[in-house]
């Protein structure tokens, strides 16, 4: 199964693919985007959401179905960030660029079998240092993508989708049961 793990920075993703990864070693890990980049800047930009737009659908693209492989994020968090620049006015509206990147993020999730959603926990405290306010304003661009998807991204009925919440332990047994229930989700 080709699943993404989706979510805003600091919510809880890479502790979800680290627990789950220690239960399925049978699986590739497939790290953030910018991971791949040598010039991440220390506060991105839309060129650095786009560029990992970009590498994730490039990335996503090499895995066919029936490979098992969780991808930490999804074409789907770049989208929601870009968006959530312009919320910020930290960008200007580009609706051509908006455009191109919904049409590339529709295009990369169709690789995908399941996008798992973790909205944000309040228990997780963050410093200032990680930009409270994208925190926030990303995870509710990601929420209103998945659920209004103004920008046809599950047109195709692909990939489902589960929203997971709660401690540690319940979200590795929510993803594990879906896994292994794959009609059970959006």
């Amino acid at each position: 199964m080709r699943i993404a793990v989706s979510g805003t920075h600091c919510s809880g993703k890479s502790t979800l693919i680290e627990d789950f990864l220690a239960a399925h070693p049978d699986y590739v890990h497939e790290p953030e985007p910018y991971e791949w980049l040598d010039d991440a800047s220390a506060e991105p930009t839309a060129d650095d959401f786009l560029r990992q737009l970009e590498l994730s659908v490039e990335r996503l693209r090499h895995y066919e179905r029936g490979a098992r492989v969780i991808a930490e994020r999804s074409p789907v968090d770049f989208l929601a960030y870009l968006l959530a620049l312009e919320d910020l006015g930290r960008t200007a509206r580009d609706c051509e660029l908006l455009s191109s990147a919904g049409e590339l993020a529709a295009a990369g999730i169709a690789h995908l079998d399941l996008l798992v959603v973790l909205p944000l926990d309040d228990e997780i405290d963050v410093p200032e240092s990680e930009d409270p306010a994208l925190r926030e304003a990303m995870n509710e661009r990601l929420l209103d993508l998945i659920t209004a998807d103004p920008y046809s991204l599950f047109a195709n009925g692909s990939p489902r989708v589960l929203e997971i919440q709660g401690s540690r332990a319940e979200r590795l047994r929510a993803l594990a049961y879906a896994k292994l229930r794959p009609e059970d989700g959006r």
